[in-house]
């Protein structure tokens, strides 16, 4: 899935989110997706405010929940590192060098994000909130998701009924967002994030999905 970065009227950077070709097998045996997600400003107008931020997720296929996360954020003077290793057998996460007790089945921000593309959101009704559980650093917090509402929006990937919702991030989510985080998922099976609106430093920055490839059945919610 690629995405063009725009602030205001102004095409300001690029996106996407790829799953690796390969699965990676734990020593585990358990098999996963190694999912990446990365953002960055165009080379033109850096001068203006650098943004490099990179994650990646290794997320079990069966289960949906992460065994290790990394975070790489490069937004104007602001930086931030961190990665975490998850045993989601004992429930323990490591982290900045210690080891932390977690919930059954904690995410990162990003394998939250696919596990609730694995949810029916069709049957929720507007203004519904669901919970996940999302560590951070060294805590546990608690991962409110609302459902907006719907909508049908047109974008350079094309026009689609979607359905609104909004992740209410405490911490460790993706930019260093200063207010509410948007995101326009297609109204069917697929789930594809078409757009995806945020408040930065410098304002409000939105992606949009420019095209996709690799999807396991057909995009229902794809008008034109």
């Amino acid at each position: 899935m690629e995405y063009k970065v725009g602030y205001k009227f102004i095409t300001a950077g690029t996106g996407y989110f790829q799953i690796l070709p390969e699965a990676t097998t734990r020593g585990n045996g358990r098999k996963c997706f190694d999912i990446r997600f990365k953002v960055s400003s165009l080379e033109s107008l850096r001068w203006i405010y650098y943004v490099e931020d990179a994650y990646r997720t290794v997320l079990d296929i069966a289960g949906i929940f992460p065994w290790e996360f990394e975070q790489h954020v490069r937004e104007g003077k602001y930086k931030r590192d961190f990665k975490a290793k998850f045993d989601q057998v004992n429930n323990i996460a490591y982290a900045n060098d210690k080891k932390h007790k977690v919930p059954e089945y904690v995410h990162d921000i990003v394998s939250a994000f696919y596990y609730v593309r694995t949810m029916d959101l069709r049957s929720m009704k507007k203004g519904q909130i669901f919970n996940l559980y999302n560590f951070f650093d060294d805590t546990t917090y608690t991962l409110g998701v609302k459902l907006v509402g719907r909508e049908t929006i047109s974008v350079e990937a094309g026009k689609f009924k979607c359905v609104v919702i909004q992740p209410l991030v405490v911490e460790g989510g993706l930019f260093k967002s200063e207010g509410n985080i948007f995101i326009w998922l297609t109204d069917d099976d697929r789930k594809i994030p078409v757009k995806v609106a945020t408040k930065i430093i410098i304002g409000m920055v939105g992606a949009e999905l420019v095209r996709y490839s690799g999807t396991r059945g057909p995009v229902d919610a794809k008008i034109e």
